[in-house]
């Protein structure tokens, strides 16, 4: 007969605040625990919180142990505005370990640059609130900040006029992002004539800062600009770290193949600031995978409520059968760039505790008061977009044109793919920015350009889509453009004679479209053939699908 199980009672008045435990296993070997076990373990000894056992380990043999009475991350104080200002080493506090120590977030290196950046939780984890605090902080720093909320706005909208450049669409991040990308070539350019070999604040340059929040709009596997958002965040991370331009994600991923390809963001991930919210165990395993955390790596988790599972019995139900609600657990994270990876953090409080109609004053004080930085050096070809982009909407209004013009591009030279005509359009979109009012900055380029412009330039013509600009903003992507064959043959590929087919903007069935391209004179395709064409076109977003079987461009 197996004896029942006993439960040691503590008394409270023995029962320490905090019991730290310094362990190490044997030379060669590694710490590894199951945390629910562990937490078991400890139930004689009056544990039953899981939120408040703590394990941080070295990756070397080491671990530390530690058990609070209460949750340690409970409750923290609202962000105060001098946290935020960054120090002479580039650090700014966001929060507090679960020990109490200071935890601090880096945006640029002395003798390196800028911080690369990527945020990753489930809904509800905080990333949010946590993006504001950086913006405000960029603001309060003096970094000029270029923000793509692609949740339509509503993800930061207290960002609205404390940020330099805001886009709310996936056409004016892609255009901003190109900018950015000019905008670290040019510095490139200029530092190495004056034989320069890093970033200095303010000489001339402001740090500028390029983030992109629910990112995973724009990266993921059925996004219509996936190949074309990795291709130019990616870019633009390796020529502007060296220049003082830093480049921010924020998502929702359950793995890094869902944002770009995982060889998109390995690299700037491995050296930058990544943060982890609350996260799904595909996240930790892709982590893990790419090597952004060692292989033995085990982090607490983070559950969706705080506090002890509980038990309730049928006769032992609280009043009206409603189980009181746990603790948030909002803004609790890792911050795996520090210096302290598996250590449990809190981002301080951001915003009104209580609901608020609009934008919350808390956040909006967090910011300061004044204007948000901007780019006050600029080069002359981007100082006439750099005007309209900090107009409100402006940007996103001049940016919805992208996709008509790369599918005129590809209509005009059927041998171009799609993402090589996006970024084609992208550069135009940049080079052909006018702003809609006078709100230029008053530098030397900004005067001669407006002595030299009798007017202003002509609203595009959607219909007449403009050549491809004289200086290419990239090279060539790969591009899924070659369904169908190769295209250096001077025959059109299976998927050019589509996107033909499609050019009129009618929505038309596999039969019709296989109906018409019988009669463009190109070599007959078999069912199995245009079935696999239009799959991958539908895959990289060349055209879409609104309705079973029918196809139109996008």
């Amino acid at each position: 007969m197996t004896r029942p199980a006993t439960t040691r009672s503590v008394p409270a008045a023995m029962r320490p605040e905090v019991a730290e435990i310094h362990l190490a296993v044997p030379p060669g070997q590694l710490v590894q625990y199951d945390h629910s076990r562990l937490v078991s373990a400890l139930r004689p000894y009056g544990v039953t919180d899981p939120s408040t056992v703590l394990v941080e380990t070295d990756g070397a043999g080491g671990a530390i142990l530690t058990v609070y009475a209460r949750p340690p991350l409970e409750t923290l104080p609202a962000a105060r505005g001098e946290d935020l200002v960054m120090d002479a080493h580039g650090y700014i506090t966001v929060g507090r370990w679960h020990d109490g120590e200071p935890a601090r977030m880096r945006l640029y290196i002395p003798g390196s640059g800028a911080q690369r950046a990527a945020m990753f939780g489930t809904t509800g984890a905080g990333k949010s609130r946590a993006l504001q605090l950086l913006l405000a902080a960029e603001k309060r720093s003096g970094i000029a900040s270029w923000v793509a909320d692609l949740k339509g706005g509503q993800s930061v909208p207290e960002a609205r006029g404390n940020v330099s450049v805001r886009v709310t669409t996936q056409e004016g991040a892609i255009v901003m992002l190109m900018a950015g990308l000019w905008e670290a070539e040019d510095r490139m350019e200029r530092y190495a004539a004056a034989g320069r070999s890093a970033f200095v604040i303010g000489r001339p340059d402001r740090l500028l800062s390029l983030r992109i929040d629910e990112a995973n709009r724009l990266l993921a596997p059925s996004a219509s600009y996936r190949a074309v958002g990795a291709h130019l965040i990616t870019e633009a991370g390796r020529a502007g770290r060296s220049v003082g331009e830093g480049v921010g994600i924020a998502a929702q991923a359950a793995h890094i193949d869902e944002l770009g390809g995982s060889d998109t963001l390995r690299a700037m991930l491995r050296e930058g600031e990544t943060v982890l919210l609350r996260w799904s165990s595909g996240m930790m395993a892709s982590l893990v995978g790419d090597g952004l955390l060692p292989d033995d790596a085990v982090l607490v988790p983070i559950p969706r409520e705080a506090g002890p599972r509980r038990l309730t019995s049928r006769f032992d139900r609280p009043a009206g059968g409603a189980r009181p609600p746990g603790g948030s657990t909002g803004g609790m994270a890792y911050l795996l760039g520090s210096h302290r990876p598996s250590s449990l953090m809190r981002f301080f409080r951001v915003g009104s505790l209580g609901e608020v109609e609009g934008a919350d004053p808390e956040i909006l004080a967090l910011y300061g008061p004044g204007d948000p930085p901007h780019l006050d050096t600029i080069s002359p070809r981007l100082a006439a977009w750099h005007d309209l982009a900090r107009q409100e909407g402006a940007l996103d209004r001049h940016a919805a044109q992208l996709p008509q013009i790369a599918a005129g591009l590809c209509e005009e030279n059927q041998t171009l793919g799609r993402n090589q005509a996006l970024l084609a359009a992208a550069g135009w979109l940049v080079e052909s920015a006018r702003p809609t009012e006078s709100t230029t900055l008053t530098t030397p380029e900004n005067q001669e350009r407006e002595q030299e412009q009798e007017a202003p330039a002509p609203a595009l013509a959607v219909e007449t889509p403009p050549p491809a600009p004289s200086r290419p903003p990239l090279p060539d992507l790969p591009d899924t453009n070659t369904a169908g064959g190769g295209s250096g043959s001077g025959h059109q590929t299976a998927a050019a004679r589509v996107l033909a087919a499609l050019a009129t903007g009618t929505t038309l069935t596999k039969q019709q479209l296989l109906e018409t391209l019988a009669a463009d004179g190109g070599r007959q395709l078999s069912n199995s053939r245009i079935n696999t064409v239009l799959s991958e076109m539908t895959q990289s977003g060349r055209i879409i699908s609104p309705n079973r079987g029918h196809y139109q461009l996008p």
